[in-house]
């Protein structure tokens, strides 16, 4: 067994072990103490060690820029679809979705099947690319969550001025921000992560290496799975796939790319799990929603739902990426790419279509016809 599924399993195997700790951890109290060591501490030193080891030049901005563009894509296509009537979702359910969805998480889902596969030189485009994705999920995605935040609270009523200050002070409150303000400056003034000294290093590394194991744990302590809500779910991913399979086409046809290992990249990078991140926004919100005196119901977010299609998506997406390393060569045709996307569609529609709504819908369409 390869260690990159080696690596898979182990992951898998941490959510299983948080879904069996369940019983151990029932309070809320202690749910969100993991929580804020996530947030506060785990998360934050991951991104602060990403991005002073940042070496980027100028000349390859087109790879970040185009997963930026791949993550404004999908979020156009999520938020603006009339999916929430089809899939019976409430709203917090899909305004969750629409934070999840365009997000992408390939540290823990691709990167290393990427190792595996494919070596070095392919690790260092995806993580180029990444960069990109993490101006969506850090920064972007952040700002449309608290704009649903005021707007749903009733802050819009706010003139313009008073909202950036708040936007401002909410934002150099959260952890991850003031060590990415750091990051910056530092960057700025020519320091990277090997300029700090070697104790600020280590506990930095320290706190980083927290990160997965504490999510993986996080994730199956908190699912809840509904059959309703893993339909759903399932439909939303398969439907991610799909968009994903026809920009990933749509790259191969236009960019000039001639090797396998970086044709294979642009199809899997879009197919990465969805990301933490958006949930730690989230998480965010529904703090500052908790300490208003009379909080809104139902909450902008619904997070419960939110961490069932995390733990839904990493195993979705590493069987997926998997299945493309292991048959590369249907993988590096345009046209099976756009013959995927197809596929997918059609899983995406299947529940719906399956669906006792569905059925109910169309034998009332056939008594009237007959009628």
């Amino acid at each position: 067994m390869n260690s990159a599924i080696t690596k898979t399993i182990s992951f898998l195997l941490l959510i299983a072990i948080g879904y069996f700790l369940q019983k151990k951890i029932q309070g809320r109290e202690r749910k969100d103490g993991i929580k804020t060591l996530i947030l506060s501490l785990a998360l934050p030193a991951t991104i602060f060690i990403a991005l002073l080891k940042i070496e980027f030049s100028w000349g390859m901005i087109i790879v970040p820029v185009l997963a930026l563009g791949f993550n404004l894509l999908m979020y156009l296509l999520v938020s603006k679809l009339p999916l929430p009537s089809l899939f019976n979702l409430k709203e917090e359910q899909y305004r969750t979705l629409i934070m999840l969805l365009p997000s992408l998480a390939p540290g823990l889902s691709l990167f290393p099947f990427i190792m595996e596969y494919h070596g070095e030189e392919p690790l260092a485009l995806a993580a180029l690319a990444d960069v990109g994705n993490k101006v969506f999920v850090l920064i972007i995605l952040y700002s449309i969550a608290m704009k649903w935040y005021f707007d749903r609270n009733e802050i819009g009523n706010r003139n313009t001025s008073e909202k950036l200050k708040s936007l401002f002070k909410s934002m150099l409150e959260e952890p991850v921000n003031m060590v990415m303000l750091a990051a910056i400056v530092m960057l700025a003034f020519g320091l990277h992560f090997d300029s700090l000294p070697g104790f600020l290093r280590d506990s930095v590394d320290k706190m980083s290496l927290m990160m997965t194991p504490l999510i993986l744990l996080f994730i199956g302590i908190s699912i809840k799975f509904t059959w309703q809500q893993v339909k759903a779910i399932f439909s939303f991913l398969f439907f991610r796939s799909a968009i994903a399979f026809v920009i990933s086409g749509l790259l191969l046809v236009l960019l000039p790319v001639t090797d396998v290992p970086t044709m294979i990249l642009i199809v899997v990078f879009p197919q990465s799990a969805c990301s933490f991140w958006p949930f730690a926004h989230m998480s965010a919100v529904n703090t500052l929603e908790s300490a208003q005196e009379n909080p809104i119901r139902p909450r902008t977010f619904d997070l419960d739902f939110g961490m069932n299609a995390l733990a839904c998506s990493l195993p979705f997406s590493v069987a997926l990426i998997l299945g493309v390393y292991v048959f590369e060569d249907f993988f590096v045709q345009p046209a099976n790419v756009f013959l995927s996307s197809g596929i997918f569609i059609a899983l995406a529609a299947l529940p719906l279509l399956f669906s006792a709504r569905w059925f109910k819908t169309y034998a009332s369409r056939l008594a009237e016809e007959r009628s």
